[in-house]
């Protein structure tokens, strides 16, 4: 038996001369977290929240528990921004997110990306919930589903660059139809992450859907746990594809997988290949109908030149003498040159007298109009005059005004020893009211 006190002692050379491997401690934390990524990520828990706080950052930092022990948890700002509701301490919950090692204290952490509070139900019934109601707002109506385009200007795919689906994807329309652009609008697929970034993809395609001239879109991802394809049974994601303006195909997972974005999708496709397929006829069929097209357009213009010839063959059997057909219609030209040449003498003869009738009434017309002009300027003087203040004046009336200029037209707008000014029918006179008296 080896004494642990003598074991200490031994010098590090030792040690390596044993055979056993000298760590820093950096590197043997990063394997050990390296080994729980491998073996346990990603791990759902469940247990008593335990010391809950939340930092001004947005972080929350808290530990969870039960009787045979606990474990250290950090949940950050974007994953606690999604929780529907407040944590305490004390509440039971279910975690899901990923074992690592927080190496300046080198310390087991468990890095949430969900949360909900146990009791809830499964992923399953919260799916089962949440399609009865968008179900019942009418989401899943197949009358509003869109027909696919036969001949797509571009085809978008919302995926993330790095999902084998995406090679799927893009190898499957190089071989069907190489000729149609493809544009990717990446997010991620998976993570407490995901489902804003595929909303946002699938938004900012039908903002650029001008530019891109995308006709359909391809939502894929490949298969997974229910968990792995969560972020695609988000209801936010599921408002955006149907609000679209393009047809949206939808092809997660595998043939048995389904989420709420296939319901809602124009289209599903039970894997991300199947998606690609249905957008992208094959070019060969294509070419071939294109030949079909022009068989029967080289065949209908065989058929009209064969129809000409053979009216142009009765044509000419018809004009034996051709010289017969010409005096025919010079004959013809000659009639219609006399009765133009007649029509046009008949014309211009009634045109000469209705030119001399308006010169023989012109005169008449602008005499009476100057005459009248006369007398109605004459009445407009004649009632002007009668208007005259002037005349009025020279009846004997004056017209009363104060200083300033106001007239005065009652006695009460006037007071003892008011200056007064009377306008007559030759002049001015000032006058001081020394008394007046009411009618």
């Amino acid at each position: 038996m080896v004494d642990a006190f003598s074991f200490r002692e031994r010098p590090v050379a030792s040690l390596r001369e044993s055979g056993v491997r000298v760590w820093p401690v950096g590197s043997l934390l990063r394997a050990i977290a390296d080994s729980l990524e491998a073996r346990f990520n990603p791990v759902a828990v469940q247990g008593e929240l335990a010391g809950f706080s939340r930092a001004a950052s947005g972080h929350c930092y808290f530990s969870l528990k039960d009787g045979q022990g606990q474990i250290r948890c950090a949940m950050f700002r974007r994953a606690a921004s999604l929780l529907d509701f407040s944590p305490r301490d004390g509440q039971l919950v279910e975690l899901r997110g990923r074992l690592g090692v927080y190496e300046p204290r080198g310390e087991l952490q468990l890095v949430v990306e969900s949360m909900q509070q146990a009791g809830q139900g499964t992923l399953f019934e919260q799916f089962l919930q949440l399609k009865a109601r968008l179900e019942q707002e009418g989401l899943f109506d197949t009358a509003r589903k869109r027909p696919l385009p036969v001949m797509p200007r571009a085809i978008g795919v919302v995926t993330s660059l790095g999902a084998a689906a995406l090679h799927d994807v893009v190898t499957a329309l190089q071989r069907r139809a190489p000729h149609i652009p493809v544009v990717i609008y990446p997010a991620s697929v998976q993570g407490a992450q995901a489902a804003g970034e595929l909303r946002g993809a699938v938004l900012k395609a039908g903002e650029r859907r001008g530019t891109d001239q995308v006709d359909v879109l391809l939502l894929v991802r490949g298969g997974g746990a229910m968990e792995d394809l969560w972020a695609f049974n988000d209801e936010a994601l599921a408002r955006a594809i149907v609000a679209s303006p393009m047809p949206v195909v939808c092809g997660v997972g595998h043939e048995t997988d389904f989420t709420i974005a296939d319901f809602c999708a124009d289209m599903r496709a039970p894997t991300p290949t199947a998606a690609a397929e249905l957008c992208a006829q094959p070019q060969g069929s294509w070419l071939s109908a294109l030949d079909q097209v022009f068989s029967r357009l080289q065949n209908g213009v065989d058929r009209q030149m064969q129809s000409h010839n053979q009216r142009l063959d009765w044509a000419a059997s018809r004009v034996s003498q051709p010289s017969h057909l010409v005096t025919r219609q010079q004959a013809r030209l000659a009639g219609i040159a006399q009765s133009l040449n007649h029509a046009m003498r008949s014309t211009l003869r009634r045109e000469q007298l209705r030119l001399q009738a308006l010169s023989s009434d012109l005169p008449r017309e602008i005499t009476g109009s100057l005459q009248r002009s006369r007398h109605q300027l004459e009445r407009a003087k004649l009632r002007l005059e009668l208007l005259d203040p002037k005349l009025v004046l020279q009846r004997g009336y004056a017209w009363l005004a104060d200083l300033q200029g106001q007239p005065i037209t009652a006695a009460n707008m006037t007071h003892i020893g008011q200056p007064v000014r009377a306008t007559l029918a030759d002049g001015q006179v000032d006058l001081t009211v020394s008394a007046r008296r009411l009618i």
